[in-house]
């Protein structure tokens, strides 16, 4: 049996376009990260939500974002306060692999 989607005409594309754009306008969560310009903080976010529920993530980010504001400050702070801000997240590598990017980033 084929499992492939069918293929779709411009016009059934279209639709769907915007009855999924109507449906966020009416549902969507009002995300810090949303919008925002800034790469650093995008990045951050993908990297706190991994394997995490934004429910549990959200402070997480708030605190990352206020304590190291930039790539710079990540990248100046010592792998122990990192873990600390990190701590009870789980995943310890992520935070070690973040910090260790954000020195090779900022250098």
């Amino acid at each position: 049996m084929d499992k492939a989607l069918p293929d779709l005409t411009v016009q059934q594309c279209e639709v769907f376009r915007k009855a999924l754009l109507r449906w966020h306008r009416d549902h969507h969560r009002p995300l810090p990260w949303k919008g925002e310009k800034n790469p650093y903080l995008v990045w951050l976010s993908e990297i706190i939500l991994q394997q995490t529920r934004v429910e549990q993530g959200l402070p997480y980010f708030e605190r990352f974002k206020e304590r190291f504001p930039t790539v710079q400050n990540l990248a100046s702070a010592s792998e122990d306060e990192v873990l600390k801000l990190w701590e009870g997240l789980g995943y310890y590598s992520r935070a070690r692999n973040l910090h260790h990017s954000a020195k090779y980033i900022a250098n």
